[in-house]
């Protein structure tokens, strides 16, 4: 039962990114070619809503749902595995047409073609589950 509330935050934002375009594939090539602002502005305040967020709960010590207090801790500052990893994960992005949430969006739609791309994205996360120890982190 416990894990309904996250099912119901998931149809949610499935919603949310429907209706805003944001699962579009003609929404995601205006953005890889900088013809509209949409995407960007989607996502930078998605970046903002995350900043404000993280800053209030590290201030006010907020407590999840279990009473304990959510303790978010500091990344490691390394420049060349976000290069790399965000290279990746652009260069799939801008080949299936959408990041990962929204193939699952997109797939509820009606897009059949995405159990592909979903196939390839767990098949991907597994390899890398396999290769993490070896990977420079």
């Amino acid at each position: 039962m416990k894990q309904s509330r996250y099912i119901l935050i998931g149809i949610l934002l499935g919603m949310v990114l429907y209706k805003s375009e944001a699962v579009s594939w003609f929404r995601i090539y205006e953005m890889f070619h900088f013809q509209s602002f949409h995407m960007y502005g989607i996502i930078g305040s998605a970046v903002l809503t995350g900043i404000v967020l993280v800053q209030l709960i590290r201030q006010r010590h907020l407590k999840n749902l279990e009473g304990e207090e959510i303790v978010i801790k500091d990344k490691n500052k390394s420049v060349p595995r976000y290069l790399l990893g965000g290279f990746i994960f652009g260069m799939g992005w801008a080949l299936a047409g959408a990041c990962p949430a929204p193939m699952f969006i997109l797939l509820g739609s009606g897009y059949t073609v995405f159990v592909v791309y979903l196939v390839m994205a767990m098949t991907g996360t597994y390899v890398y589950g396999l290769l993490r120890k070896r990977l420079p982190q």
